[in-house]
């Protein structure tokens, strides 16, 4: 039996995580769940799945937890919590897989904790690479942890790439990666009508159910942008060597283009059970649950350039990425803060970039050489951009 580890599995990764393995249950064995503050979910997945370790994100939430598993008469889950417990949990030695789905800078010390213990680690939490690319990257090779992408987008890039890209793309005749995005829910929203879209308009992605945070830095395109650094240290590939494509109907995940003109492109529905049964089963293949894709059904595919006048974060990420060091961690550190920002009704939608793009002129950047030194980067930024939003609040 494989263990596996569910860091955030009360997400909308976490639960399609578990759907997956519902139907593998042969083959999988799930060893540990992990939930910021939601309880209730929490709970009913250690009735169904009865995992030797549970981890909420603080106290009270794991004693209510325990109690209510004492209660429902599962005394066999040991309840832990805090970042700490995360981690432990993320290095067991009956975890063979681990499942990185805590959204966020949240995110990044779990996951880097299942790096070095050498952890097959499929990667949901696109912000451990953003935020600390280069020293994660470092850890995977020196830990030989296997790092497999979850995000559709990473995941098709992953399967069109050929064998030994980690060498260098131009070995094997690689020129380019072509990153898919739907445009979001305000594609063609007129400019005027963004300043008073709501937050359950920005959550209403049109073809993806996701969690509220990545559902807005879709719509805002912050959420390519992130992918886009995330590509840069993923398959060691150049800023220029990065395109992001609109396509509306979020069929095509990704492409790649080859020095011999070709492009090899990866297709399916849009359900994030593909690429993680991909990467639960890799090299082999088995099933998602996900219904093979009717072409005919689909009829067309569409593509446009990104308007950078319309998504001004996508923008930022671009710069943020020609600039490195710690710039791609203010970027996002002030990107979560103004995400939350929004959804509490604090700020609007188009405030999100101008707090991004005045906690990145108003920051140091300096060579991303060490862990504090990202953590401190974040810190500082997620206090500028509080303040900005202070500051907006008065006025």
């Amino acid at each position: 039996m494989i263990g596996v580890t569910i860091l955030g599995s009360t997400g909308s990764v976490g639960v399609s995580t578990l759907d997956v393995l519902r139907r593998h249950r042969e083959r999988f064995q799930v060893i540990a769940l992990t939930a910021q503050r939601r309880i209730d979910e929490l709970y009913a997945q250690c009735l169904e799945w009865r995992p030797s370790y549970a981890v909420v994100g603080d106290a009270d939430g794991a004693q209510r937890l325990a109690d209510r598993l004492r209660r429902g008469g599962d005394a066999g889950t040991e309840v832990l919590a805090g970042e700490e417990s995360l981690c432990r949990v993320a290095a067991l030695p009956e975890t063979h897989y681990v499942m990185a789905a805590i959204v966020g800078a949240a995110g990044l010390l779990p996951t880097l904790a299942a790096v070095e213990a050498g952890k097959r680690v499929l990667l949901a939490n696109k912000e451990a690479l953003v935020v600390a690319g280069r020293l994660f990257m470092e850890a995977v090779h020196r830990h030989h942890a296997t790092l497999l992408p979850i995000d559709s987008e990473h995941n098709a890039i992953f399967q069109c790439l050929p064998p030994g890209f980690q060498e260098g793309l131009g070995r094997g005749g690689v020129t380019r990666i072509l990153l898919t995005g739907s445009g979001g829910p305000f594609r063609n929203t007129s400019l005027e009508q963004l300043a008073t879209v709501t937050p359950a308009q920005a959550c209403a992605h049109p073809n993806w159910s996701m969690g509220p945070k990545i559902s807005v830095d879709s719509a805002t395109m912050m959420n390519k942008g992130l992918e886009t650094i995330e590509a840069r240290w993923l398959f060691g590939a150049e800023p220029d060597q990065i395109r992001v494509v609109v396509h509306p109907q979020s069929i095509i995940h990704s492409l790649v283009e080859y020095a011999d003109g070709s492009l090899l492109a990866q297709l399916s529905h849009p359900d994030m059970r593909v690429p993680i049964a991909h990467a639960l089963a890799w090299p082999q293949r088995m099933a998602s649950g996900v219904a093979t894709l009717d072409l005919f059904e689909v009829g067309r595919l569409d593509f446009q350039a990104p308007d950078f006048a319309r998504f001004p974060c996508l923008r930022l990420a671009f710069q943020a990425l020609a600039r490195g060091g710690t710039a791609a961690a203010v970027l996002n550190a002030a990107n979560e803060v103004a995400v939350g920002a929004f959804l509490e009704r604090r700020i609007r939608f188009t405030d999100i970039p101008e707090v991004v793009e005045t906690t990145l002129e108003r920051m140091t950047i300096q060579e991303a050489a060490s862990l504090p030194i990202l953590l401190e980067s974040d810190s500082k930024a997620r206090r500028i951009a509080s303040e900005w939003i202070a500051a907006a609040e008065i006025r």
